[in-house]
């Protein structure tokens, strides 16, 4: 039942408070209705008699469901005011999950849920917000759809580094990498999505660092034996010869390096330094950097697609399906409870979950073919990978120390500090594509310092259990949020206990694996395309009719493009005289998104610009104030403690936050949610002196 006070008529104003509804005779262009999405025309209203009483609204339906955008406007072109639709359905005994007014808990927790998102989440669509839990059930099923499109990527770098350690032969010492690995997988999205910037972000193996262990393992003191081979030959043959020693030696090196890099990684989010740079950055420096994230993974996506294009358009074409033409269509399921009975309601179940009917139809159609003898190529057939799920094994509890103490030297350490620094720029660059994909704020200093920091601890833990790679944000996750529309970071935490339980038993993790190369292309695809699409919306804060941005835009984006493409064709390009630094050079130069985001950063910073041409006053107001428009102004206070509270329980530690807030200490660290350390910004300056010249 609805509260009523909640509709009480206020003179004043004349206007229902809480309602939205608005006295006709007032022209409505004088009220701000930013939460209105999308926006009605005149012709769209109804105009009664100004003389006449509002009348009495009835509980709203979902934007999402087929409902009015406006709770309490007398909208639609008939003129009536929406009635829930619990009256027009009881006696079919069918219910639309999230319309309201049904008697089931579950359908009045979905409806308050809906109601209680932003503005622009209803406008993206979102189902399941950011910080919305959703059944258990649904949560499983969510957290495997997102495991399936990053554990692929995930499991080929164990079994890449067991080649460059001398153990590409050794089966069971693969099964024990690749085990150790998910496991760590699985613990470093735990502790970003509970403590670091707590968006739904899913951490998976960094392939920046497989350059620099390649480059490792290359020296003369590393290299694997000429006779490596029929040693390990000999040894599985029951000779009393140790090999052990060999990749053990090997893998400690490595451990050293990603542990005194990641180690850099958490005082670089501890100190705030990070965050300090954050005070300059603007949309103009996002856009390339957000955008060459997915341009520059065309590589990764054409690895897996050109395995079979037929199966890859098969998968392509399966999702555009799901998510886009059947994204209103529900599907009847019947339920019973002791309170209503026997009855069916309707799920929008391709809406949630077509990444997951997708891989299955296409996997099926795989196997088909397999069975058929009709696909020849490896890696498209779905046999190809039963070697995976042979070498597993069905329990193993990885442990620090569990391949010796880590050795520690500046060579390892110079090469793995050069893919850290990549990491964290692809990281900033994946949390303000999640917020601005799931529809909530961009993250503040704060947040982003947390977050690289639990991602420099968590690739510290996977440096001394002996993982073989350290972790970072996957950027096909973060873009698989637009067309599952599921943002909830509950889903990304089932996830992540799902990357624990495939690292424990083996045998689950080598299962998800063998999912066909071009399956997991298609998927990609749209996800990288996502995460690109995402970046260049960030143009709509900017004035694109000023050449200005668009001269730096564009070189950005280009330049971001050319000088990584130019150093992987020229190798040998870059000749300090010194390998450390050419290593770290080679790195970095080599990110289409760190050459891209310093460009744009630079001429942003010294060309000169308004700040409402450059868009740094929207996107600071957007920053600040973390509502999008949603609360009416009126008593500004409470509008401050209403966006505060909304931030809070998006980017804040939980449970903690008001109990950290009356700490004074707390201000001055860079990662807690209250840290408010007054620094002379030139951002904060401007937006204070335009505002005060209106």
């Amino acid at each position: 039942m609805e509260d009523k006070e909640s509709h009480r008529y206020n003179p004043k104003t004349d206007m229902y408070t809480g309602s939205g509804i608005v006295n006709p005779a007032h022209s409505t262009e004088s009220v701000q209705l930013k939460s209105i999405t999308p926006r009605l025309s005149n012709s769209d209203l109804h105009e009664p008699n100004p003389t006449e009483k509002p009348q009495k609204i009835s509980k709203p339906t979902s934007p999402q469901n087929g409902g009015s955008d406006v709770f309490g406007l007398c909208c639609s072109s008939s003129g009536h005011v929406p009635v829930a639709r619990k009256q027009q359905k009881e006696d079919s005994g069918v219910y639309d999950v999230g319309d309201g007014g049904g008697d089931d808990d579950d359908d009045d927790d979905d409806d308050v849920r809906k109601k209680g998102h932003t503005a622009m989440e209803n406008q993206l669509g979102i189902e399941y917000a950011v910080t919305d839990v959703p059944p258990i059930h649904m949560c499983i099923l969510f957290g495997l759809q997102q495991v399936l499109l990053s554990i692929s990527s995930t499991i080929s770098i164990p079994l890449i580094v067991s080649g460059k350690i001398c153990a590409d032969d050794l089966t069971l010492v693969k099964s024990e990498i690749m085990s150790t690995f998910l496991f760590m997988c699985g613990v470093c999205t735990l502790l970003q999505v509970l403590v670091g910037v707590r968006l739904p972000i899913i951490q998976g193996g960094c392939h920046k660092f497989i350059p620099a262990i390649a480059a490792l393992m290359a020296l003369d003191m590393w290299k694997c034996p000429a006779d490596m081979v029929a040693r390990v030959a000999a040894y599985n043959n029951g000779s009393t010869e140790n090999v052990t020693e060999i990749w053990q030696s090997r893998m400690r090196e490595i451990q050293g390096g990603i542990m005194l890099a990641s180690l850099a990684q958490v005082l670089i989010g501890c100190t705030g330094l990070l965050g300090i740079l954050l005070e300059y950055l603007g949309p103009i420096t996002i856009v390339p950097t957000i955008s060459l994230v997915g341009l520059s993974l065309i590589d990764v996506a054409l690895m897996f697609c050109e395995k079979h294009w037929g199966i890859t358009a098969l998968t392509v074409g399966l999702v555009f399906l799901f998510s886009l033409y059947l994204r209103n269509v529900k599907i009847p399921f019947p339920t019973f409870s002791k309170k209503t009975g026997c009855r069916v309601i309707k799920y929008p179940l391709f809406k949630l979950l077509p990444v997951i009917f997708a891989v299955v139809l296409a996997w099926v159609f795989c196997a088909i073919l397999t069975a058929t003898d009709t696909l020849k190529q490896p890696g498209v057939r779905t046999d190809s990978k039963t070697n995976v799920l042979e070498l597993a094994n069905w329990f193993f509890f990885p442990y620090p120390g569990q391949w010796g103490m880590p050795t520690i030297s500046v060579a390892s350490f110079m090469a793995m500090l050069a893919a850290t620094i990549t990491s964290i720029i692809e990281s900033v660059g994946d949390y303000y594509a999640c917020a601005r994909i799931s529809g909530v704020p961009p993250p503040p200093a704060h947040a982003v310092n947390r977050g690289i920091a639990i991602e420099g601890l968590g690739s510290l833990i996977s440096g001394a259990v002996g993982s073989g790679g350290a972790t970072t944000s996957y950027s096909q996750n973060v873009g698989a949020i637009g067309f599952t529309k599921v943002a909830s970071r509950w889903a990304f935490f089932a996830a992540g206990i799902i990357f624990l339980i495939s690292g424990l038993c083996g045998k689950f993790g080598a299962f998800l694996t063998m999912l066909p190369d071009p399956v997991l292309g298609g998927i990609v695809l749209v996800s990288f395309g996502m995460v690109t699409a995402v970046g260049l919306s960030t143009l709509s804060f900017v004035d694109l009719s000023s050449g200005r941005n668009l001269t730096i835009i564009g070189s950005s984006l280009l330049v971001g493009l050319m000088i990584p493409r130019y150093l992987a064709d020229h190798p040998n390009a870059i000749d300090t005289g010194n390998v450390e630094l050419d290593q770290v050079l080679q790195v970095l130069m080599g990110t289409a998104m760190f050459v891209g985001g310093v460009f744009a950063f630079f001429l942003d910073n010294t060309v000169p610009g308004t700040p409402e041409e450059r868009g740094i006053i929207k996107w600071r107001e957007l920053a600040d104030v973390g509502t999008t428009g949603d609360v009416i102004k009126g008593d500004e206070q409470k509008e401050k403690q209403k966006a505060a509270d909304y931030l809070n329980n998006i980017y804040g530690f939980p449970l903690l936050t008001n109990c950290l807030n009356r700490v004074a200490c707390c201000r001055f660290v860079p990662f807690m949610p209250s840290f408010a350390f007054k620094r002379v910004s030139p951002f904060k300056w401007l937006c204070k002196k335009f505002k005060n010249t209106n």
